[in-house]
Protein backbone atom coordinates (compact mmCIF):
# COMPACT_ATOMS: atom_id res chain seq x y z
CA UNK A 1 0.00 0.00 0.00
CA UNK A 2 1.16 3.46 -0.81
CA UNK A 3 1.39 6.21 1.78
CA UNK A 4 -1.12 8.35 -0.13
CA UNK A 5 -3.63 5.51 -0.06
CA UNK A 6 -3.16 5.04 3.70
CA UNK A 7 -3.62 8.78 4.28
CA UNK A 8 -6.82 8.69 2.19
CA UNK A 9 -8.15 5.81 4.31
CA UNK A 10 -7.27 7.65 7.54
CA UNK A 11 -9.06 10.77 6.30
CA UNK A 12 -12.09 8.72 5.22
CA UNK A 13 -12.33 7.10 8.66
CA UNK A 14 -11.95 10.45 10.42
CA UNK A 15 -14.74 11.99 8.33
CA UNK A 16 -17.13 9.07 8.86
CA UNK A 17 -19.22 7.76 11.74
CA UNK A 18 -17.37 4.44 11.61
CA UNK A 19 -15.40 3.29 14.66
CA UNK A 20 -12.98 1.17 12.64
CA UNK A 21 -11.98 0.39 9.08
CA UNK A 22 -10.16 -2.61 7.66
CA UNK A 23 -8.71 -2.64 4.15
CA UNK A 24 -6.93 -5.51 2.39
CA UNK A 25 -4.90 -5.41 -0.79
CA UNK A 26 -2.40 -7.85 -2.32
CA UNK A 27 -2.10 -9.89 0.87
CA UNK A 28 -1.61 -6.83 3.12
CA UNK A 29 -4.24 -5.70 5.60
CA UNK A 30 -4.54 -2.28 7.23
CA UNK A 31 -6.84 -1.91 10.25
CA UNK A 32 -7.66 1.59 11.52
CA UNK A 33 -9.50 2.18 14.79
CA UNK A 34 -10.74 5.52 16.10
CA UNK A 35 -9.68 6.22 19.66
CA UNK A 36 -12.13 7.76 22.13
CA UNK A 37 -11.36 11.28 23.32
CA UNK A 38 -9.23 10.52 26.40
CA UNK A 39 -7.89 14.05 26.72
CA UNK A 40 -10.83 15.35 28.74
CA UNK A 41 -10.53 12.73 31.49
CA UNK A 42 -7.82 13.39 34.11
CA UNK A 43 -5.23 10.61 34.48
CA UNK A 44 -6.30 9.91 38.07
CA UNK A 45 -9.83 9.05 36.88
CA UNK A 46 -8.77 6.88 33.91
CA UNK A 47 -8.35 3.14 34.31
CA UNK A 48 -4.75 1.95 33.88
CA UNK A 49 -5.63 0.38 30.53
CA UNK A 50 -6.93 3.73 29.25
CA UNK A 51 -3.62 5.42 30.07
CA UNK A 52 -2.13 3.29 27.29
CA UNK A 53 -4.95 4.42 24.92
CA UNK A 54 -6.67 1.13 24.24
CA UNK A 55 -9.30 2.00 21.64
CA UNK A 56 -11.79 -0.39 23.23
CA UNK A 57 -11.91 1.31 26.64
CA UNK A 58 -15.37 2.83 27.23
CA UNK A 59 -15.26 6.38 28.49
CA UNK A 60 -17.45 7.84 31.22
CA UNK A 61 -18.76 11.39 31.41
CA UNK A 62 -16.28 14.24 31.10
CA UNK A 63 -15.12 15.95 34.30
CA UNK A 64 -16.29 19.47 35.15
CA UNK A 65 -14.48 22.18 33.15
CA UNK A 66 -12.60 23.41 36.24
CA UNK A 67 -10.72 20.09 36.55
CA UNK A 68 -7.22 19.87 35.09
CA UNK A 69 -7.18 17.98 31.80
CA UNK A 70 -4.46 16.40 29.72
CA UNK A 71 -3.89 16.20 26.00
CA UNK A 72 -2.85 12.67 25.10
CA UNK A 73 -0.89 11.45 22.12
CA UNK A 74 -3.36 10.05 19.58
CA UNK A 75 -0.75 7.64 18.17
CA UNK A 76 2.81 6.37 18.54
CA UNK A 77 5.48 8.57 16.99
CA UNK A 78 8.03 11.33 17.47
CA UNK A 79 6.67 14.55 18.93
CA UNK A 80 7.69 17.93 17.50
CA UNK A 81 6.90 20.91 19.73
CA UNK A 82 7.88 23.58 17.17
CA UNK A 83 7.33 23.93 13.40
CA UNK A 84 11.07 23.69 12.64
CA UNK A 85 14.32 23.49 14.63
CA UNK A 86 15.21 26.85 16.15
CA UNK A 87 11.68 28.24 15.86
CA UNK A 88 9.36 29.09 18.76
CA UNK A 89 7.26 26.22 20.16
CA UNK A 90 3.60 25.99 19.11
CA UNK A 91 2.61 26.52 22.78
CA UNK A 92 4.36 27.19 26.09
CA UNK A 93 3.38 26.79 29.77
CA UNK A 94 1.11 29.63 30.89
CA UNK A 95 -0.18 30.27 27.38
CA UNK A 96 -3.93 30.38 26.74
CA UNK A 97 -5.02 28.23 23.79
CA UNK A 98 -8.25 28.18 21.81
CA UNK A 99 -10.19 25.10 20.71
CA UNK A 100 -8.59 23.77 17.53
CA UNK A 101 -5.24 25.50 18.08
CA UNK A 102 -2.23 23.40 17.12
CA UNK A 103 -0.27 22.15 20.14
CA UNK A 104 2.34 19.94 18.47
CA UNK A 105 2.93 17.53 15.61
CA UNK A 106 3.54 13.79 15.90
CA UNK A 107 5.56 12.19 13.13
CA UNK A 108 4.69 8.57 12.40
CA UNK A 109 5.72 6.66 9.28
CA UNK A 110 6.97 9.88 7.61
CA UNK A 111 3.52 11.45 8.08
CA UNK A 112 3.00 14.51 10.28
CA UNK A 113 -0.15 14.38 12.42
CA UNK A 114 -1.32 17.64 13.96
CA UNK A 115 -2.38 17.55 17.61
CA UNK A 116 -4.89 20.30 18.37
CA UNK A 117 -6.58 21.56 21.53
CA UNK A 118 -10.05 20.11 22.17
CA UNK A 119 -11.21 23.20 24.07
CA UNK A 120 -10.04 26.61 25.20
CA UNK A 121 -7.70 26.31 28.20
CA UNK A 122 -4.38 27.41 29.65
CA UNK A 123 -1.30 25.22 29.22
CA UNK A 124 -0.06 24.32 32.70
CA UNK A 125 2.79 22.06 31.63
CA UNK A 126 4.44 20.52 28.58
CA UNK A 127 5.04 16.91 29.63
CA UNK A 128 7.32 15.84 26.74
CA UNK A 129 10.36 17.20 24.94
CA UNK A 130 10.74 17.75 21.22
CA UNK A 131 12.15 14.70 19.44
CA UNK A 132 10.89 12.32 22.11
CA UNK A 133 9.13 9.11 21.07
CA UNK A 134 5.65 8.90 22.59
CA UNK A 135 3.16 6.06 22.91
CA UNK A 136 -0.49 6.40 22.00
CA UNK A 137 -2.30 7.69 25.08
CA UNK A 138 0.80 9.20 26.67
CA UNK A 139 0.14 12.65 28.22
CA UNK A 140 1.65 15.49 26.18
CA UNK A 141 0.23 18.62 27.86
CA UNK A 142 -1.58 19.45 31.10
CA UNK A 143 -4.24 22.17 31.06
CA UNK A 144 -5.82 24.19 33.83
Amino acid sequence: MKQEQIKTLIDALAASDLAELEYSENGSTLRLVKQPALAAVPAARRPAAARKASAAVPMGPAPPPAAAAECLAPLYGVVHLQPAPGERPFVQPGQAVEAGQMLCVIEAMKMFNEVRADAAATVQAVLVRSGQEVEAGEPLFRFG
